[in-house]
């Protein structure tokens, strides 16, 4: 579906020659003398990388149609990832690399929202924090005191994160999804 140049929102999605992109940042310019003309900042979904393109007013571009669908996390199947459609109930297997950071966070069972470009998944979307059991950890010395002091645990999906001196194994803890850090003890 051809969208145009003037039409552009953050967060649209576009298929370009260089790959599917999506619109971090886009200005609309008209100077003094000469046509008016769209200034975009566009991130390339499958390698991150970030493009700056200029487009004339007006012109048409290619919009791409990402189906966003709601998936559960069944098991892993060797290397790869089963998920299950929670309206259809079909299954499909994920390569690790399509979900990339994803995969540090999710447990059998935990839904996720699949951003999907034909059959080829291209994102997807976490809660912005899951609930994580800590399955290794040093013992908080007696005494230690200092403040904002941390320590490294692994967690049950294995996982490493940086959390506070008073976290033991066995705690459940909440984990940012967006940045991977610790939030608090649950």
């Amino acid at each position: 579906m051809a969208v145009s140049t003037n039409d552009l929102k953050n967060g649209m999605s576009l298929d370009l020659p260089e790959g599917l992109c999506t619109v971090i940042e886009f200005q609309h310019v008209k100077p003094g003398k000469g046509g008016a003309f769209v200034r975009t900042k566009l991130r390339n979904v499958r390698t991150g990388q970030v493009i700056e393109r200029t487009y004339r007013a007006d012109e048409k571009l290619e919009q791409a149609i990402i189906d966003k669908r709601e998936m559960q996390y069944l098991y892993r199947d060797g290397q790869d990832y089963v998920f299950m459609d929670s309206v259809s109930y079909d299954q499909i297997t994920v390569p690790p690399v399509a979900l990339g950071g994803a995969t540090n966070f999710l447990r059998e069972t935990d839904s996720a929202v699949l951003q999907m470009f034909g059959d080829e998944i291209v994102g997807v979307d976490l809660p912005a924090s899951v609930e994580l059991t800590v399955t290794e950890t040093e013992p908080g010395m007696q005494g230690d005191r200092v403040s904002g002091a941390r320590k490294p645990a692994t967690l049950e999906t294995g996982y490493v994160v940086q959390v506070p001196l008073f976290v033991n194994t066995g705690d459940v803890i909440k984990v940012d999804t967006r940045s991977g850090d610790y939030l608090t003890r649950a």
